[in-house]
């Protein structure tokens, strides 16, 4: 009898452990959009409006003008390219850096479409041109920000749609690729949005402290300097957006950290605290160039780790005319 009510008890304590357990990973599975998602909610119902023009057509890619509803109240300009060969190709989301535009990954995406992969450059809110554009007002006003970079990621994810929508993309094969704001915007994507399957993210930072506290950079030595109170409230508003809270959870998509060695916007630190956050499967390459990383050897790298990854054979790189 002794003998039995410790077996008893002893299969109670496994039964215990086993659910509280499956309850810890049900609580990690649920997290990114129950908790972290819920700010990047939207109606994926409410249609997009597209609306195209062709911008420039050459023998096996087509570049066209395009906008789309994004956040309620926001429209999308961007730029989609697609090749000409029939049939269902992985896709590509870009999100450039802040200080950019959609053209900035123009000419990478155009040599994918001649490997079979559609593309969506979308602009963000401060860089479309009016009626649609909203500036960003940075240290003067957060919160105003806030709501821009909320609004940004729903126009991302929206952008999403549009591309798995359409019948010559292959919905199971998705990327992003997001430099500096751009990898902000993808590690949020990665655990919000479970459709993508491999993330690039070029020159990101984990939080703004990495900018605003730690960096050496004269701009922003002289605005904590000067502006002590203002940085300390732009750090707390925009706290709950640091990309380090999300890229935990962008698992099970693959990520891809792409750094410079000689970084002038943020120290080392910064990178290996981001990495560290970072869920797996994961890999990180540095390159010696400054933020812009515009190491050749990095655009051959994520395009051969994109093909991997989305099924596709990268082009043979143009020749010089």
């Amino acid at each position: 009898m002794q003998s039995a009510a410790l077996h008893a008890i002893r299969f109670a304590i496994v039964a215990v452990t086993v659910a509280g357990l499956s309850a810890l990973l049900s609580g990690r599975d649920q997290t990114p959009t129950a908790v972290l998602g819920k700010p990047f909610a939207y109606d994926p119902a409410r249609p997009l409006e597209i609306r195209e023009t062709v911008l420039e057509r050459m023998d096996d890619v087509v570049v066209y003008d395009i906008s789309y509803d994004g956040a309620v109240g926001s429209r999308v300009t961007a730029l989609l390219v697609t090749p000409v060969a029939r049939g269902r190709h992985p896709s590509i989301l870009f999100g450039h850096w802040g200080g950019g535009d959609r053209s900035e990954f123009l000419p990478e995406a155009i040599w994918y479409a001649r490997a079979g992969v559609v593309s969506l450059l979308p602009s963000y809110p401060w860089t479309r041109p009016q009626p649609w554009r909203t500036a960003l007002r940075y240290s003067a006003d957060p919160a105003h920000d806030f709501d821009v970079y909320v609004r940004t990621v729903i126009d991302l994810r929206r952008g999403v749609d549009l591309l798995v929508a359409r019948s010559d993309v292959d919905a199971r094969r998705l990327g992003y690729v997001g430099h500096s704001y751009g990898a902000q915007w993808g590690a949020i994507l990665g655990a919000v949005d479970r459709r993508f399957g491999a993330l690039v993210l070029m020159a990101g930072v984990p939080d703004l402290k990495a900018l605003y506290v730690e960096s050496d950079d004269p701009d922003y030595v002289e605005l904590r300097t000067r502006e002590p109170e203002r940085v300390a409230r732009l750090l707390d508003v925009m706290a709950p957006l640091a990309a380090a809270r999300y890229i935990t959870w962008a698992a099970p998509a693959s990520l891809l950290f792409q750094c410079a060695r000689y970084e002038q916007m943020f120290p080392k630190s910064a990178t290996d605290r981001y990495y560290a956050a970072a869920s797996s499967p994961k890999s990180l390459r540095c390159y010696p160039t400054a933020h812009d990383l515009n190491d050749p050897q990095a655009l051959v790298d994520r395009a051969s780790w994109l093909a991997g990854r989305l099924g596709f054979t990268p082009a043979p790189l143009p020749r010089p005319r």
